[in-house]
């Protein structure tokens, strides 16, 4: 049996194949190499990881923060000492995200999860990627920019006075809370996303969805038009905060000119190992 595996920052989808078979499947915590160190990544496993670790002839990681060799080499080592076997793949999840919403055709590949990504696919192999820099200088139209902003609207006093009660009234926290809990506590980035859902829910908001309108325009404009066939090439996504926010991005994309694509909330895994290729 294979493993496969697709990982971003916040979760990451297992799934057992025998052959063409799907035969069973768990999820875990992402295993972001950026955030977890190699002892956080094998006490994540220990803890999360729920199908049978015996039986794997291979395994192939996607995962987000695995695009250079040394990140990836930390990942691949967590999976050989949790599996103890050494036929492992890792590549980015940006390549599995693009395969699977290009299939072997040109297009442009985006990601919104709780971080975001993008490339220029040409139909086999990634030619151009942007940095997406991160939670901290990047990561346009993702979960965490679109909870940033939020967050910070509502603190400063930005948004109505309905809003922000709204917002209060929802989570049943304070300022102060927030703060320690962007700025002292682990995985800030998966803290801040998680406050999409509200501008989501709560898009009737003329504020909610001009945030929405703004943060999405931003991912194009800083992202999907730096590629130079961006306006002759569909562009894809797949991604929860892509999923949920699928017709304010449709129409961000027409606006600026663009052609769009899928969009999937998460993409069909691969089943297949390089080898077998």
């Amino acid at each position: 049996m294979y493993l496969f595996a697709d990982s971003g920052s916040t979760k990451a989808r297992w799934c057992l194949v025998n052959g063409e078979e799907r035969v069973d499947s768990c999820v875990t915590g992402g295993m972001n190499p950026f955030f977890l160190c190699l002892d956080e990544m094998i006490c994540l496993l220990e803890a999360e990881f729920t199908l049978p670790r015996t039986g794997i002839a291979g395994i192939c990681f996607y995962g987000a923060g695995c695009a250079s060799p040394d990140k990836s080499m930390t990942v691949m080592e967590a999976l050989f000492r949790f599996f103890g076997t050494s036929n492992i793949q890792v590549d980015s999840d940006m390549l599995l995200a693009a395969r699977s919403l290009c299939g072997n055709k040109p297009g442009i590949a985006c990601i919104l999860g709780t971080g975001s990504n993008s490339c220029y696919y040409d139909g086999k192999n990634i030619v151009e990627n942007v940095s997406p820099l991160g939670y901290v200088l990047g990561d346009e139209g993702s979960g965490n920019a679109l909870g940033r902003k939020l967050l910070s609207d509502v603190l400063k006093n930005q948004l109505p006075q309905d809003i922000c009660a709204h917002f209060f009234d929802t989570y049943r926290i304070t300022a102060s809370e927030i703060l320690d809990n962007v700025y002292n506590k682990p995985f800030p980035n998966r803290y801040i996303a998680q406050y999409a859902k509200f501008v989501s829910t709560n898009i009737a908001y003329p504020e909610m969805y001009k945030l929405s309108c703004d943060c999405f325009r931003d991912f194009f404009r800083r992202n999907v038009m730096q590629y130079k066939h961006a306006k002759l090439l569909p562009v894809h996504f797949t991604g929860s905060v892509a999923f949920h926010f699928s017709e304010i991005i449709t129409k961000i994309a027409g606006e600026e000119g663009l052609k769009m694509g899928k969009i999937l909330r998460e993409p069909e895994f691969e089943i297949r190992m390089k080898n077998e290729e």
